[in-house]
């Protein structure tokens, strides 16, 4: 049996990373806090079959139920209306949020083509990293006959870095395959 990230993350990385960091406590050391998976389409207002199968396949990839995000304001100039479904979102934490950041960087980026890396200049000053895709389809458990349509989705990894050098440490021993910057 495999060695989960989390256990992994617990027994080598974090005491490694407190030793690197020359941190007096062990709970001084960053850690993942959530990972938000967010996606929206003007269509959700006027085709529930397409929110639908989009639900599903959320669901599928993040192993949760995705939650609804509805407009605040009614925007005339883009036809919006309070209240109307404009997006998808699902926030994961714990064990599902480990094994997902696992999948996310052993099965899905390896799938890209001609994949290089993911870039390291779209971590904020606050240590949360923010990944976008333009398709869906990466993901294993996506069918494209399934899906309606391709549609792109935003990953978001929020940690409990104080800084985006000490967030990319954490990132990179918990196996972001980051590009080599010049």
């Amino acid at each position: 049996m495999t060695q989960t990230l989390k256990e992994n993350y617990l027994k080598k990385i974090r005491p490694s990373l407190q030793k690197e960091l020359g941190l007096p406590s062990i709970e001084a050391v960053p850690k993942l806090e959530k990972i938000t998976v967010n996606t929206s389409s003007r269509d959700f207002k006027t085709d529930k079959e397409f929110l639908e199968k989009t639900k599903t396949w959320m669901g599928l990839i993040t192993g949760q139920t995705p939650l609804e995000t509805k407009a605040k304001l009614s925007i005339a100039a883009f036809n919006l209306r309070e209240g109307e479904v404009v997006g998808l979102k699902v926030t994961l934490r714990g064990d599902r949020m480990y094994d997902f950041f696992q999948k996310l960087t052993s099965i899905v980026l390896p799938r890209i083509k001609d994949f290089q890396g993911v870039s390291q200049k779209t971590i904020d000053k606050r240590g949360n990293y923010t990944l976008g895709f333009s398709e869906q389809i990466v993901f294993p458990e996506v069918e494209y006959d399934k899906i309606g349509r391709i549609q792109g989705l935003e990953i978001t990894i929020s940690t409990s870095a104080k800084d985006a050098e000490t967030s990319l440490m954490l990132l990179t021993a918990l196996g972001m395959p980051f590009t080599k910057e010049a």
